[in-house]
């Protein structure tokens, strides 16, 4: 009898400590499942997402390096695209804490549907829209020439792209618009615009300055206010839906500081918000 009350006690006792070492890991994996979430969450504060216009990529991911060594506890990823496709994407929900756009209507847009935050909104840069030939380009010397024989194939930007929105009012100013259609690749951003330009696919471009400047391509003649309504401005704000407000607008201020004018002027960027 008392050999089986032994055995008994004993049985109890393994299942016991059977019972204890599952608890015990079971909290352990519980814990490690807390403290990974945990790390996920809090690297994931770090992160800020900057939806940039196409024509900022050089000038950005420069500034990028400054920043971060101001804000260690930043840091930052961008998505560079035409100005049209980021605000559409912006509609569409994608996760973003400041836009910069290369025109102001993009970002009149999205105010108008309340995705930035209004107070946040500034004029950050003036660029200027230029005509960009290859350094083996052809004999072109003005804008009017793109209705000559000197050209056969014109780079633009599409019509939702800001740079084709510019490029299309300078054409229509100058009364040449619908005569140069036959002649005109369009490209989805700026980016695609000067490459083309500088790949030879065509024999010239309308682009920013500063993408003509980054990319080595001679500017032979650049829009004034006679063919230009409105000059070409870049607005950036903090997005209704970013992560850290207080953390974007870092961003927003540092992009006025000193250190960025600097940089952007290295570019052929004109900062307004200094």
């Amino acid at each position: 009898m008392i050999k089986k009350l032994a055995s008994v006690l004993l049985a109890l006792g393994l299942v016991g400590s059977f019972v204890g070492c599952q608890n015990n890991d079971q909290a352990s994996n519980e814990n490690q499942v807390s403290n990974d979430t945990s790390q996920e969450v809090n690297e994931s504060s770090k992160d800020m997402t900057v939806f940039a216009a196409a024509s900022m990529t050089e000038v950005l991911d420069e500034l990028k390096g400054e920043f971060e060594k101001e804000n260690p506890d930043i840091s930052l990823s961008f998505n560079f695209d035409s100005s049209g496709t980021l605000k559409t994407q912006i509609e569409s929900g994608a996760e973003a804490d400041v836009f910069v756009s290369a025109a102001r209507k993009q970002m009149d847009e999205l105010e108008e549907s309340d995705l930035i935050e209004k107070d946040t909104r500034i004029d950050l840069l003036e660029n200027e829209v230029s005509l960009a030939v290859s350094e083996t380009g052809k004999d072109i010397t003005s804008f009017e020439d793109l209705a000559s024989d000197k050209v056969e194939k014109i780079a633009l930007g599409n019509e939702d792209v800001p740079v084709g929105q510019y490029s299309e009012e300078v054409l229509k100013n100058l009364g040449i618009w619908e005569n140069i259609q036959d002649k005109v690749s369009f490209g989805s951003n700026v980016k695609e615009v000067t490459s083309w330009v500088d790949e030879n696919v065509v024999d010239c471009g309308i682009v920013y300055k500063t993408d003509a400047k980054t990319a080595g391509l001679d500017i032979v003649a650049v829009a004034d206010d006679s063919m230009l309504e409105n000059k070409v401005i870049y607005p950036a704000a903090v997005l209704k839906n970013a992560k850290d407000k207080e953390k974007a607008q870092k961003y927003i201020d540092f992009l006025q500081s000193d250190k960025a004018a600097e940089i952007f002027e290295k570019y052929g960027f004109k900062p307004l918000a200094k």
